[in-house]
């Protein structure tokens, strides 16, 4: 009796070469979309964290009159004399760090957005370990290196994200996107400029000062960038 054997035949080069297109071609239509959503998602996170930073700014505020700076630094270490936690005036990190040691916070998570120079915290918030290099992401807008309070215009930020290195908004992170935590407690999505600028409605800069802003002319506002 005579066997038929089937043989199955392979895919050819050619074959190969137009599957290989074809995958390449959808990937390069998928891609921006894919990595507009992933920013889209790390600029929600940051939303999220900018409010939970403003719960305990605002809380820190009603206790101590203003925003962290200099005088409330010794008010905060005169309080909790046994905390190991030490602040200090050199980053916004260091601000930041008066809100662990006056007890209004113990979550470095709230501090993290996702930038080309952050790293997610370790939530080791002992000692030195407290908010340690690249484990903060938003900057702190001080009136030069005086605490601002809830007074004034609402439109005044005071922490922000992302930032690079230089002390710009970074465009890419969250696809020319800024977070703004402003001094009502709201939390507000700002467009960036190719300058690197955090615009208000309107195309002022978050940090623009004088008549017919939201600063005024009393006020220097000054980024404290994160370390």
């Amino acid at each position: 009796m005579k066997t038929n054997h089937t043989t199955r035949r392979g895919f050819t080069l050619v074959e190969l070469l137009v599957v290989i297109t074809i995958i390449a071609a959808l990937a390069a239509l998928v891609s921006p979309q894919v990595m507009r959503a992933l920013k889209k998602a790390d600029a929600n996170t940051a939303v999220s964290n900018a409010r939970q930073i403003g719960l305990a700014m605002f809380s820190f505020q009603n206790e101590y009159g203003t925003f962290p700076d200099a005088d409330t630094q010794t008010d905060v270490e005169d309080d909790f004399p046994d905390g190991d936690i030490t602040p200090d005036a050199t980053s916004s990190n260091g601000y930041f760090r008066q809100l662990f040691r006056g007890e209004f916070t113990d979550s470095e998570e709230i501090f993290f957005a996702k930038t080309a120079v952050s790293k997610k915290p370790d939530g080791v918030i002992t000692g030195t370990n407290c908010l340690e290099t690249k484990e903060n992401a938003f900057g702190y807008i001080m009136n030069q290196d005086e605490g601002l309070t809830t007074g004034g215009n609402s439109a005044r930020t005071i922490a922000a994200t992302p930032l690079t290195e230089a002390g710009l908004f970074d465009q890419d992170a969250f696809d020319k996107k800024a977070v703004s935590l402003r001094i009502d407690q709201s939390v507000q999505i700002l467009n960036i400029n190719a300058d690197g600028e955090a615009l208000l409605k309107g195309g002022a800069s978050v940090l623009t000062a004088g008549n017919d802003t939201v600063w005024g002319s009393d006020i220097t506002p000054t980024m404290k960038e994160p370390n």
